[in-house]
C-alpha cells in the first residue's frame, strides 16, 4: 500500500467524520450543576470509540526486529470505556490489521524468509486510562486532555509469506498444536499515550500511540535473535462518544478544582453560612442570659425561686431567705447545731424540699465543698402507691437534694444518686409515724 495515499485518505476521512459530529453537537449543552462530593451517580461514565490507524512491527523503544524492512498497514477497531474518577478509567479495547515486512535491505533474505504479512484476525485487550491533565490549576475549563494507558491483552493472528527458496507459507487454517486452529493465539501487554481534543460535552477527537509486547516471537513467523519476543505499534485517530442523559456532564472532562471555587463562590453556601451564625449568636445569647443573676444572691435568674431578694440576704440553693435565729426574752435562741448527714424527710407523694431540710443541705454542702468530698444520696418512699412509683418517687427526692447541693457550688460529678422505693425502711409503714420516717433521702459518704 502507498503510505502516502492511506494517510491522506484516513486524514480526509476523519476530518470529514469530525466535521458532521461538530455541527450536530454544536447546540448541545450540559445543564447539570454537578457537586465536588455528588458521586459518579451525576456524571456521564460511559463512552463508546470509533478509531483507524497505522499498524507497524516497530516500538518507538527499539529492540531487534527480524526483518530488515517494515510496513505500514490499516488497522482498526473500537472501544468501550467506564470513567471511574476524574482522572482514571477501565477501557476495553477490540481492533484488526495487518503486520507485514521484507529483507530487501539485508539482500533479499534473512533467517529463511524473504518476506510476511500476518493478519490480525482480533486483537482484544483491557487498559488502566490515566488522565494526566484534568486537574488543571491553570484553567478552569478544559479543552484537551493528555493521557497514558496499559494492560493486558489477547491478539490472536495468521502470518503468511516467502522463503528464502521461493516457497510461500501461510498459517492460517493450520495454526495450533492440532493444526487445525484460524489463528495462533498470545498475550500482549499494550502501553501508550496519547491526547484528545474535546469537540463537545458529548465528543471527543483521540490521537493516541500504543506499543503492543507480545508474549512469543513467531507474530512474523520467525524465530530469530531468541530470547527476543515481538512488538508492534499502533497510531490512532478517531472519535469518541459519551453516553448517558444530555443532563449530566461527562466526568471526563469535569475539573474537581473548578467545581471547588465555584462551590466555594455559590452565594446559597455563603447564605447558609450567615445563617449558621446567627444561629450561634442566639445560642450565645441565650447562655448569656441563663447565667443571669438580677438580685446579686448568687443564684442565677433561671433557677432562683425567690427573685428580688435584698443585697446581703443569706439565701438558701434556690435563692430563698434563709430562716432567722428565733428570739426568746429578747436574746437570740441557740440553734441547734446539724451535721449535714441527717435524713432529709419529705411529705406524702413529693418531691419538694421542705424549709427546715435547708439548713441539713446547707451544712452537708459546705462539708462537701471544703473537704472536697463524694456524697452518695439515697432515696426511699413509703409504701403507699405501686412499687414502680415508689422506686420513681424515691430517684426524684434523691434528685431534688442533688440539684440543690449542685446550685449551692457542688460539683455534680461528685455525686451518685441511687433509688431504693420502699425498700429497707427505717420504720414501720403500718403507722403514719413510721411512713413519715420512711418518706426521705440519706446521704453517706463515698
Amino acid at each position: 500500500m502507498n503510505y502516502s495515499t492511506f494517510r491522506k485518505g484516513v486524514i480526509a476521512s476523519l476530518v470529514a467524520v469530525l466535521g458532521v459530529t461538530t455541527l450536530a453537537s454544536a447546540q448541545e449543552a450540559s445543564t447539570s450543576s454537578a457537586k465536588v462530593f455528588g458521586g459518579r451517580g451525576q456524571y456521564r461514565t460511559w463512552s463508546v470509540g470509533v478509531h483507524g490507524g497505522v499498524l507497524a512491527p516497530v516500538v518507538l523503544t527499539g529492540g531487534a526486529n527480524d526483518f530488515s524492512n517494515w510496513d505500514v498497514n490499516l488497522g482498526y477497531g473500537v472501544s468501550l470505556r467506564k470513567q471511574l474518577g476524574h482522572a482514571f478509567g477501565l477501557e476495553g479495547n477490540l481492533f484488526r490489521g495487518t503486520l507485514s515486512g521484507n529483507n530487501e535491505k539485508a539482500g533479499g533474505t534473512q533467517f529463511g524468509r524473504t518476506n510476511y504479512e500476518t493478519e490480525i484476525g482480533y486483537s482484544v485487550d483491557l487498559r488502566g486510562v490515566v488522565n494526566v491533565a484534568t486537574v488543571d490549576f491553570l484553567r478552569r475549563e478544559n479543552s484537551v486532555n493528555f493521557f497514558v494507558t496499559a494492560g493486558m491483552g489477547l491478539i490472536a493472528f495468521a502470518p503468511s509469506g516467502t522463503l528464502s527458496n521461493g516457497t510461500t507459507f501461510d498459517w492460517k487454517g493450520v495454526a495450533g498444536s492440532n493444526r487445525d486452529k484460524d489463528y495462533v493465539k498470545q498475550a500482549y501487554i499494550p502501553v501508550g499515550a496519547g491526547v484528545k481534543f474535546k469537540v463537545s460535552d458529548r465528543v471527543s477527537f483521540n490521537l493516541g500511540y500504543t506499543m503492543n509486547f507480545v508474549d512469543g516471537d513467531n507474530v512474523d513467523a520467525t524465530y530469530a535473535r531468541q530470547p527476543s519476543n515481538d512488538k508492534f505499534s499502533y497510531t490512532t485517530a478517531g472519535l469518541e462518544f459519551s453516553l448517558g442523559s444530555a443532563s449530566k456532564p461527562n466526568l471526563d472532562w469535569v475539573n474537581p478544582l473548578a467545581m471547588m471555587y465555584d462551590e466555594l463562590k455559590d452565594p446559597s453556601l455563603r447564605q447558609e453560612l450567615e445563617a449558621l451564625k446567627n444561629r450561634v449568636s442566639n445560642i450565645e445569647r441565650s447562655v448569656e442570659d441563663m447565667k443571669k443573676d438580677s438580685d446579686g444572691d448568687g443564684v442565677a435568674d433561671m433557677f432562683d425561686k425567690c427573685p428580688g431578694t435584698p443585697a446581703g440576704t443569706k439565701v438558701d440553693g434556690s435563692g430563698c431567705p434563709l430562716p432567722a435565729p428565733t428570739v426568746v426574752n429578747n436574746t437570740q435562741a441557740v440553734v441547734t447545731s446539724v451535721s449535714g448527714w441527717e435524713p432529709i424527710q419529705f411529705e406524702y407523694n413529693s418531691a419538694v424540699l421542705k424549709t427546715e431540710a435547708y439548713p441539713i443541705l446547707d451544712k452537708l454542702s459546705s462539708l462537701l465543698r471544703e473537704n472536697n468530698s463524694k456524697v452518695t444520696l439515697s432515696g426511699y418512699a413509703s409504701s403507699e402507691g405501686t412499687a414502680a412509683y415508689n422506686m420513681k418517687l424515691s430517684r426524684d427526692r434523691a434528685n431534688s437534694v442533688k440539684t440543690y447541693l449542685v446550685n449551692s457550688g457542688v460539683g455534680a460529678s461528685t455525686i451518685t444518686v441511687k433509688a431504693f422505693g420502699e425498700a429497707n425502711p427505717i420504720a414501720s409503714n403500718d403507722t403514719e409515724e413510721g411512713r413519715i420516717q420512711n418518706r426521705r433521702v440519706q446521704s453517706s459518704r463515698n
